[in-house]
């Protein structure tokens, strides 16, 4: 039996241990990454506000000093405005959510009793379901797993505060030195990648802040449409409060528009009579408002990913990230399907018989 011996040059062994390094670098500024990831969200998000005032022949650095501080106005006047109103609903919900409880426990035993179930046991299982206790350590420890990703991504809820003001600087910093912050960073790379990549800039941010845009609108918009819903079912001393969780939930993808219901559901079927069916029919044809309708105008037609790839983000977003990474990080995968798609699948359908060389996708994408 012939002996193989394996050689390993020493530039090989360097490219393995610079590698390692690197990972082991990126992994202790983990937090700055997630700060990094957030600042280029904003910035992809107000770009096309800054490029609108510069066509008015307004200087790039006055553009984004004014769109920042009126974005700050706007969202101080809002906090100042519905704010009181919003956290003072909150607390009345968090105050009554054991008599919602105890109300829907009462409910839960009349049906199984109607329904011929009178085993002892059924019935403990039951009162322990609607337990606040039972049920606020359950929720808690469900939620503890995701809520402390987010947590030590960003050490903490002050933490988390800061880093959000971070980033917002930072996109501001980024918005008003693009050209030469892309140019550097794109010349890190060999020819002609350099200029392909740079090439693609345009093309994610527009991808990347086209998704947060449809979401926050999307999300604006069946708060609003939530609120007015459950004013006029009669659910008027929470409306505001149920709103707005609504819509906040909702810019997670798939599963926050249920999160969002929930609250709301509990408050009406502990209201009884048609109250429930009235809301529970209110949120379906808003979910159906929002797949079929909303959705597709105000995000897919800028996210152009497959919808199970945007599932699989917002799940490994959720995974790594906590509910941070719900949010941030299916923009990010929009952004990156643009790289996949024009320097990869589109010259590979074009030329399917030719291995399509970087220079050959430069010249076709500059004729």
């Amino acid at each position: 039996m012939s002996e193989r011996k394996v050689t390993v040059s020493l530039s090989t062994l360097l490219l393995i241990v610079g590698s390692v390094l690197l990972l082991f670098l990126l992994w202790q500024l983990r937090s700055l990454l997630v700060v990094l990831m957030i600042a280029v969200v904003i910035a992809a998000t107000l770009a096309p506000v800054i490029r609108t005032a510069e066509s008015f022949r307004v200087p790039r650095w006055l553009a984004v000093i004014g769109v920042y501080l009126g974005l700050i106005s706007v969202l101080t006047g809002a906090v100042l405005l519905v704010g009181p109103t919003v956290v003072d609903q909150i607390q009345k919900l968090v105050r009554k959510l054991p008599l919602y409880l105890e109300i829907l426990g009462v409910l839960a035993q009349s049906l199984l009793v109607r329904l011929g179930m009178t085993e002892p046991d059924m019935l403990n299982q039951l009162n322990q379901l609607f337990d606040l206790q039972s049920l606020t350590s359950w929720a808690f420890k469900s939620s503890q797993e995701v809520l402390i990703r987010s947590y030590g991504i960003t050490r903490g809820v002050i933490g988390g505060l800061l880093s959000l003001i971070l980033a917002f600087f930072l996109s501001g910093y980024m918005l008003s030195g693009s050209d030469k912050l892309l140019a550097g960073f794109t010349s890190l790379f060999p020819e002609p990648w350099d200029k392909l990549l740079l090439a693609q800039v345009p093309l994610m941010s527009e991808r990347m802040g086209g998704y947060i845009q449809g979401r926050i609108l999307v999300s604006s918009i069946l708060g609003v449409v939530i609120t007015i819903g459950l004013r006029l079912l009669g659910i008027s001393d929470l409306a505001l409060g149920l709103g707005v969780i609504a819509g906040g939930t909702n810019l997670i993808p798939f599963f926050g528009p249920v999160l969002g219901a929930i609250p709301a559901l509990i408050v009406a079927i502990a209201q009884g009579g048609w109250t429930f069916l009235w809301v529970f029919l209110l949120f379906l044809m808003i979910q159906n408002l929002e797949t079929y309708v909303l959705d597709p105008l105000l995000v897919g037609s800028s996210v152009k990913v497959n919808p199970l790839y945007q599932l699989l983000a917002v799940l490994g977003g959720a995974q790594v990230l906590g509910i941070l990474g719900a949010v941030i990080v299916p923009p990010w995968v929009a952004g990156a399907a643009v790289l996949l798609d024009n320097l990869y699948l589109k010259p590979k359908i074009a030329i399917p018989s030719k291995v399509l060389s970087p220079f050959d996708n430069l010249t076709s994408q500059k004729n």
